[in-house]
């Protein structure tokens, strides 16, 4: 963890409740780099409401519910934690229940939706992460989106305090970072860390000027007790599909989860770039080619095709943009801006579109 945010992180103090100690900013980003709990459970809800606009082909269909509430609802889940081998995470969806249980060498995924359940072993010595049940890049703890909002703190960045907070009826401290450069949509990221544990019980992401968070992943509920070793032990109920992968069938998949990274490897040689820094920085990347998206009738798409399959369902509908720089159609939200050139390119950035025209003519 980088502490940052200038000399304002090690001099200002945050005004806690009486009843706390009174911690400095750069105090509690040393306790957050420092927290160990040998175990807890708890509710986490994560909420959402960027200011989409309704898209066709996504906001359609009964799975695309459970990903629409990533921006524009709540999911709730259940965590057990009693150390880094030994934990759960049980995500509450429109289908049902999603179930990811790590025991020692076991690990099982369930879902209750098609009552199936896969099992395999993590080989011995072999380092594994923590269950996750949200899609990948969405924290499904208030740790993990405490770990995504401090990993930006720079030079570009102002942390202070404001004082004390309740958050699952615990004391907490309050850590705000806050844009330097007011081109950013993101208005403040609050980081409720625990007054005794301190480990983040809740993240709220504020919108400029915003009076309610955008986002937010916080504990309702939590208890530092270690859970009992049975919420890490898992019987397939009756008439659950079991599927037990070869060491083939594994490998096969960790293929597919380096395959992204390779990707996004060819796609920085194909021009990706970054154009600015910090909270205002525009990702601009080539889109795939059409052809590709195409392919031959029957065939399904996957990988860049059926990302260009569905970005075609939806940039007819977004309004028209041109400038300088060219022409496309434009995407926005409370938090970040999208554009599609006509050229072939997509800009996206926690920025006002007027950024992302000014990336685009670079």
């Amino acid at each position: 963890m980088v502490i940052g945010g200038g000399a304002a992180a090690g001099t200002i103090v945050a005004s806690a409740d009486p009843s706390l100690p009174e911690r400095s900013a750069a105090q509690l980003l040393v306790d957050v780099q420092n927290a160990k709990v040998d175990g807890f459970s708890g509710t986490v809800v994560q909420t959402a409401d960027l200011g989409l606009p309704a898209l066709p082909g996504v906001t359609s269909g009964a799975g695309s519910a459970d990903l629409m509430k990533l921006v524009a609802g709540s999911n709730t889940a259940r965590v057990w934690y009693a150390g880094e081998d030994k934990a759960r995470l049980a995500l509450m969806g429109t289908l049902g229940e999603t179930d990811v249980i790590r025991n020692g060498s076991d690990v099982w995924l369930w879902r209750s939706s098609d009552s199936s359940a896969t099992h395999f072993k993590v080989p011995a010595g072999e380092k594994d992460r923590k269950p996750t049940a949200l899609p990948s890049g969405v924290p499904s703890t208030p740790q993990e989106a405490a770990d995504a909002a401090l990993a930006a703190i720079d030079p570009t960045t102002a942390v202070t305090t404001t004082g004390a907070a309740k958050v699952a009826g615990r004391d907490a401290y309050e850590l705000v970072l806050t844009p330097r450069d007011t081109a950013s949509l993101v208005g403040q990221v609050r980081l409720a860390i625990d007054a005794e544990k301190h480990i983040p019980l809740g993240v709220d992401v504020y919108a400029k000027d915003a009076n309610d968070p955008a986002v937010r992943v916080a504990f309702q509920q939590v208890s530092f007790e270690v859970p009992d070793a049975e919420q890490f032990t898992f019987n397939p109920p009756p008439g659950t599909k079991v599927t037990e992968p070869s060491q083939a069938d594994i490998a096969k998949e960790r293929e597919k989860a380096v395959a992204p990274r390779d990707a996004e490897k060819k796609a920085a040689e194909a021009g990706t770039k970054v154009v600015g820094k910090g909270w205002t920085s525009v990702l601009v990347a080539k889109l795939p080619s059409g052809d590709k998206a195409e392919g031959k009738a029957g065939d399904k798409a996957e990988g860049p095709a059926a990302m260009a399959g569905q970005l075609d369902a939806v940039i007819g509908t977004l309004p028209k943009v041109s400038g300088t720089w060219g022409s496309g159609h434009l995407l926005t939200s409370a938090l970040f801006s999208a554009l599609v050139t006509d050229d072939g390119r997509i800009l996206v950035g926690a920025v006002a579109p007027e950024k992302l025209y000014e990336a685009a003519g670079k």
